[in-house]
């Protein structure tokens, strides 16, 4: 008879996961404060054999060794930056995360933000809640930005990139790109795109829709220099990593209207800090992280979390491993 492998998850999955877990092992799912602060985490974690956790989890060194039995880390989510990776592999733990299945979501949230921020849709909503719709009737007032015929650089050209570039096809977009390597002139042709220089992106493009995961080289990527080489009347896009983002420069940049706006989805410090001068810009438009957040693909990637840390437990291949 195959051993019960004791499992803690940091908060729930859909049900129908967390059942498929249970029968298998025993699981315990916190309950409390979210994210689960650390001092909790390391008391729960000293004697499970897996663990599934989230984004806004922080697996660092210190949980990781204090995961005495810890064979097995899932994390319910595409990027994996929040854990100590090479700590983990050092320990012999294996990893699995949840790519492909949230690109046609994350896709949408980027050209919804796009929508919102040129059209001022949420900006709209908050003045008719404040009562202050007989305010804008003059032919100059409240007018948003068209989004046809508009210029969209896509900063990092993977699967979530490729599609951002079919949908914004789709609307009359001119689509341009920058990439670590650049795609064949065959698949160009098909994705009617164009590659073009990291400067030459931020100097040409109306949006900039950034696309790369978290790594040293990506943190703080757009900072000021880069807000200074953008137009004055372009929007910045968000829905990959919030640390690729100076937040502090970006704010600089709004108010100073080196740039027109800012659409997040992903921030620097998550929950967004109460303190964060974002909150008190109009020309943006906040996101609670919600990338992944359609019913269709959360059930997929509870699934495939589950999945990968039963198999990484059972010694089969994962799904999708770091």
């Amino acid at each position: 008879m195959k051993k019960r492998f004791s499992v803690l998850m940091t908060r729930g999955l859909h049900v129908s996961a967390v059942k498929r877990l249970e029968k298998k092992c025993n699981v315990v799912i916190h309950s409390g404060k979210i994210p689960i602060p650390k001092k909790i985490l390391l008391q729960k974690i000293n004697d499970v054999d897996g663990l599934v956790c989230h984004p806004y989890d922080t697996i660092d060194k210190d949980i990781i060794k204090n995961g005495k039995n810890l064979k097995a880390i899932s994390t319910f989510s595409v990027g994996f930056d929040h854990i100590d990776v090479d700590f983990a592999k050092e320990r012999g733990i294996k990893i699995g995360y949840t790519p492909k299945v949230l690109t046609n979501a994350t896709a949408e949230l980027t050209i919804g933000l796009i929508f919102d921020l040129m059209r001022r849709i949420t900006e709209g909503d908050r003045v008719i809640r404040q009562k202050k719709w007989n305010l804008i009737f003059g032919a100059h007032d409240y007018t948003g930005i068209e989004i046809a015929n508009k210029t969209i650089g896509i900063f990092g050209m993977g699967r979530i990139g490729k599609e951002v570039t079919k949908k914004a096809n789709g609307l009359g977009m001119n689509v341009i790109y920058h990439s670590r390597k650049p795609l064949s002139k065959n698949l160009e042709n098909r994705l009617k795109c164009k590659f073009v220089t990291e400067d030459a992106l931020f100097q040409k493009s109306d949006i900039i829709s950034l696309h790369v995961p978290y790594t040293k080289k990506t943190h703080h990527l757009m900072n000021s220099k880069i807000f200074k080489k953008m137009k004055d009347t372009s929007f910045l896009i968000n829905t990959s990593r919030g640390k690729v983002v100076n937040e502090r420069d970006l704010v600089i940049a709004l108010k100073k209207k080196q740039i027109r706006g800012a659409g997040m989805d992903v921030f620097e410090s998550e929950p967004i800090q109460k303190t964060s001068q974002l909150l008190r810009l109009e020309n943006v438009v906040l996101a609670p992280h919600i990338g992944s957040s359609t019913e269709e693909t959360r059930t997929k990637m509870s699934d495939i979390t589950v999945t990968n840390l039963l198999n990484a437990l059972y010694e089969k291949k994962l799904l999708y491993s770091v």
